[in-house]
């Protein structure tokens, strides 16, 4: 393994991470279009699906660059972590858009949206850090957004808590409560998309540590 060390390391994964933040960014862009402008259900889900696909095949080349390849910039252990948190992201914020078009949704509500809000938000930053692993000198400046992102993720947990806690408020017949259960497995798999936000970032700093 010592002559490892003088070979040239392949720095297209690089590349394919910042593929796959500048998608995830795109999905969670569709999300809130989708429960900002609520019309045209099935064509925006597909296209958060059609996304997610697209995440999907970057995984792979991640994976299949790294069977082919003998010498990584990062650890293979640290490359398999942060492409698959970026993969859970998608797949959550995809999960998020299938039940509510399976669920016939009617409208939207503003739990869900400021949610959605809060996805974007984490989105935009994960695609704006993960760039800046490739260079040192901006390690500092992704060590600081990645605060961002868990700061975020306690908002989404204080959104959760607000929308659970109002949930059957409403609710007076059968019909009510099979709209608000739904409502409560979307507001959960929302949540759960913001949290693989967070464990983006956290696997980030876990990088940046480890090489500092």
């Amino acid at each position: 393994m010592v002559l490892a060390r003088f070979l040239p390391r392949d720095e297209r994964f690089f590349d394919y991470f910042r593929q796959a933040a500048e998608n995830a960014s795109a999905v969670a862009q569709a999300l809130c279009e989708l429960l900002e402008n609520y019309r045209d259900i099935e064509e925006k889900a597909r296209r958060v699906r059609d996304l997610e696909r697209k995440g999907d095949e970057i995984t792979h080349q991640i994976f299949k660059a790294l069977y082919s390849t003998f010498v990584t910039p990062l650890d293979r252990e640290d490359i398999t972590d942060l492409a698959s948190k970026l993969d859970d992201f998608v797949d959550s914020i995809e999960e998020a858009t299938r039940r509510i078009r399976l669920y016939h949704i009617d409208q939207p509500t503003e739990f869900a949206r400021h949610l959605a809000s809060i996805i974007d938000q984490q989105a935009t930053l994960v695609a704006k850090i993960v760039p800046l692993l490739e260079n040192r000198r901006h390690w500092d400046k992704l060590l600081q957004c990645s605060i961002d992102i868990n700061r975020l993720e306690g908002e989404a947990d204080d959104v959760l808590d607000q929308a659970l806690a109002s949930q059957f408020d409403d609710v007076h017949d059968i019909d009510a409560l099979i709209k608000a259960t739904r409502w409560g497995e979307i507001y959960q798999q929302l949540e759960d998309a913001a949290d693989c936000a967070e464990d983006i970032a956290d696997t980030l700093e876990r990088i940046v540590v480890k090489n500092a």
